[in-house]
């Protein structure tokens, strides 16, 4: 059976009164977090081993002079109830153990770019930060939708879903060699013509099952919503494009100008109040309650997807000059720009419980 031993140096003054470590959280420790060599035999022998790998981990970074001043006050907070992220409980000091492996739990894509091989270079990249144990966010509201005409291939699109699908199958097939489930999470712009679909995505059984999908609201759709007014979904254009097919840029019915993460390849406005922002072909309109209720039905009905205000999320972010976001961490709770990582932890708050189960518990 497994125990959480611990050094007498290591108990409060209240050890009488702490709470013991259940038995579902040894075990997951166990499973999940505990140091084992090639051979399956436990490099950590306990709880407090682990406690000690960490600390030792994250002091080592520090100047030699600091070295044991940091790792006392690591191994201090991690055994009165800080919990470090599970890539650096897992992976941090693992050394020859897991020599490929990351202590940051989450990432965001580089942008997904428009084309195959921008497409199949974050496949490449994502199996690589899958592998070494990372979550990942993607927006894919940056691919043109399903039946656009590809001028290189000279033949039609099959549509960001399509590929989304690749990326689901890399993600399973990469989190089952390492043992470990794979995170993803893929954002999708509410103007995008193929929103519905996406929204719609996991209706069909077993498809982007290693996905979580949240949609990126704006200020904008949900002024229409409120108004029951019409929604354009639409792409953006390139220069050639608008030119090709006749488009009349000055025709809110053809083209909408919108805020778009990629700039350099479309149609961008220069000057007056809409400066910056890119020209966008309208593909259809639909009622904007109408969008709205087909995600409150698939929110109900399977739990996806979710809801992110990206204008308000791009407002509070302090870095709101030099970066745009426009993705999460897997779970949604951390957006970042692209490229970027957060490093995650948790508090034991039993641990601030004293005399627990008595007369005189206070917290």
């Amino acid at each position: 059976m497994l125990k959480a031993v611990r050094p007498k140096s290591a108990l409060s003054d209240h050890q009488d009164h702490e709470i013991p470590i259940q038995d579902v959280s040894l075990d997951i420790w166990d499973k999940k977090y505990r140091l084992k060599s090639k051979q399956g035999e436990h490099v950590d022998k306990d709880i407090d081993d682990s406690f000690m790998r960490v600390a030792r981990a994250l002091a080592d970074v520090e100047l030699p002079a600091k070295r044991e001043e940091w790792y006392e006050k690591f191994l201090w907070a991690l055994r009165h109830g800080a919990i470090p992220a599970g890539r650096i409980t897992s992976n941090a000091g693992a050394l020859e153990h897991k020599p490929a492996t990351s202590t940051i739990n989450c990432t965001v894509s580089g942008i997904v770019e428009d084309s195959m091989s921008g497409i199949l270079d974050k496949v490449h990249e994502a199996g690589l930060t899958l592998k070494a144990g990372c979550g990942i966010g993607y927006e894919f509201s940056t691919l043109r939708p399903k039946g656009a005409f590809v001028a290189g291939a000279g033949a039609y699109t099959s549509g960001p879903l399509s590929f989304m699908d690749i990326y689901d199958k890399m993600c399973f097939t990469v989190s089952s060699a390492g043992g470990r489930r794979g995170a993803q999470m893929a954002t999708f712009d509410i103007a995008h013509p193929d929103v519905t679909d996406f929204i719609k995505a996991k209706r069909e059984n077993g498809r982007l099952r290693q996905f979580n999908l949240s949609c990126l609201i704006t200020k904008e759709f949900m002024e229409a919503v409120k108004a029951d007014s019409d929604w354009k979904v639409a792409f953006p254009v390139t220069e050639k494009e608008s030119i090709v097919d006749g488009l009349n840029v000055n025709d809110e019915n053809q083209v909408v100008w919108r805020e778009w993460p990629v700039k350099g390849k479309y149609l961008t406005k220069t000057e007056g109040i809409d400066a910056g922002k890119v020209a966008c072909r309208v593909y259809k309109t639909i009622k904007a309650r109408r969008l709205w209720d087909i995600i409150m039905s698939s929110t109900y009905d399977f739990a996806e997807p979710g809801f992110i205000l990206i204008d308000r999320v791009n407002e509070m972010n302090n870095n709101w000059f030099c970066e745009n976001i426009r993705a999460t961490n897997p779970c949604g709770e951390q957006p970042l720009p692209p490229y970027g990582a957060c490093l995650l932890g948790s508090v034991n708050l039993t641990k601030f419980v004293k005399k627990p189960f008595t007369d005189e518990a206070f917290f």
